[in-house]
């Protein structure tokens, strides 16, 4: 026996073999591409940015979204063989407007971004080095025999 329960916004709907023997009758709505409380993705069904899509991670707003706002456009919109070639000032000037609110807008570290243990974090005095006097080690393999 089938039932449906409701979890929050969620409807669970419990089926059985035999609701499956028989062909769906539900119809499908199409959606509405005007519709503006329709979820969408960056970009609209008419070619614009959706600057409310989770997908920005709110850049668009902010003390620095306007000149996001005019960098992303310009990358979008640009018509250039390199894509964007022509927007590197509105990119400077989100770069500079980000630099002046560090605690909105942190800066990656290269240290954090590097795998500890990496060659990054070695000594330089552990890092070998060959020399003129120095003969290279040779293994025999047993397989090639």
């Amino acid at each position: 026996m089938s039932y449906c329960k409701q979890e929050g916004k969620d409807r669970i709907i419990f089926v059985t073999k035999e609701d499956h023997e028989a062909p769906s009758n539900a119809e499908l709505i199409e959606d509405d591409p005007n519709d503006p409380y329709e979820d969408h993705g960056l970009i609209l069904p008419n070619g614009d940015i959706n600057w409310n899509c989770p997908c920005l991670g709110g850049m668009a707003s902010g003390p620095c979204g306007q000149q996001f706002k005019d960098a992303f456009s310009c990358f979008h919109y640009s018509k250039e063989e390199v894509k964007g070639s022509d927007c590197v000032e509105n990119f400077r000037s989100m770069q500079e407007c980000m630099q002046k609110y560090p605690e909105l807008y942190p800066q990656e570290d290269d240290n954090d971004s590097a795998p500890s243990g990496g060659a990054d974090n070695a000594p330089s005095d552990s890092v070998p080095t060959s020399s003129p006097e120095s003969t290279p080690a040779t293994t025999e393999n047993p397989a090639a025999s």
